[in-house]
């Protein structure tokens, strides 16, 4: 029996071409990619399962039929997966808010391209002791000016993101903190994206949400999580 304020649903998003990767990505989505062996969104399922989550959508615009024939529906790893499919790419936030009918609540976002092992249910705690509307993995990068690096006050609160910013970074000192591309958020926040429009959580909701005064905090990783 699953706590009442245990959260079940999660998104991943698998919609992306995967440009970086090319070759490797040609024929194969991103998300299919092996890692020791396993393709990278069935190790992102795993991890999803050690937490409780058990339904899942993930968008698909790039060689997702081969998602969909590779997962099915879900039920050989105990789950639930549903899938949305994007005749165009509709963005981080957008991908989502085309399928925002499917959660309830509070729900978890996992960017398909990262592999990561920490406790999700820590991050849910802080999420609920925060009151928070959304709050963002945060881990340390070794080179800033390739990230979204926040800004927050000794609560956690996130009051701003600078976009990839040159060195030295205005009022802030090190170490810094980028967005791991993994969220926490109540249903309400999706009110702040545009319906059937490309949106980008990072370059247009989340400031949109700071100007709100939505609260927003941060989860840093701990040095020995793997990210």
């Amino acid at each position: 029996m699953k706590a009442e304020n245990q959260i079940t649903h999660a998104m991943i998003l698998a919609a992306g071409e995967g440009t970086r990767l090319r070759p490797l990505t040609l024929h194969t989505p991103k998300p299919l990619l092996p890692v020791n062996g396993i393709p990278l969104i069935e190790l992102i399922l795993y991890w999803f399962k050690g937490h409780e989550i058990s339904d899942v959508a993930i968008n698909l615009y790039h060689l997702g039929n081969q998602i969909k024939e590779y997962l099915g529906d879900g039920s050989q790893l105990g789950m639930r997966i549903i899938y949305s499919e994007e005749e165009t790419l509709l963005g981080t936030a957008g991908g989502v808010k085309k399928i925002e009918n499917f959660f309830n609540g509070t729900f978890i976002i996992y960017y398909g391209d990262t592999l990561t092992d920490f406790n999700l249910a820590e991050m849910i705690r802080l999420h609920q002791d925060k009151k928070a509307s959304l709050s963002i993995a945060l881990f340390e990068p070794s080179d800033p000016s390739q990230y979204g690096i926040v800004k927050m006050d000794k609560t956690g609160r996130i009051s701003s993101f600078i976009e990839k910013p040159q060195s030295p970074i205005p009022d802030l000192q090190p170490p810094f903190l980028a967005n791991a591309g993994v969220y926490i958020l109540d249903k309400e926040v999706m009110s702040y994206v545009p319906e059937s429009s490309f949106s980008d959580f990072g370059h247009d909701i989340f400031p949109k949400l700071i100007d709100a005064g939505v609260p927003i905090y941060g989860y840093p990783l701990k040095s020995e999580d793997y990210f």
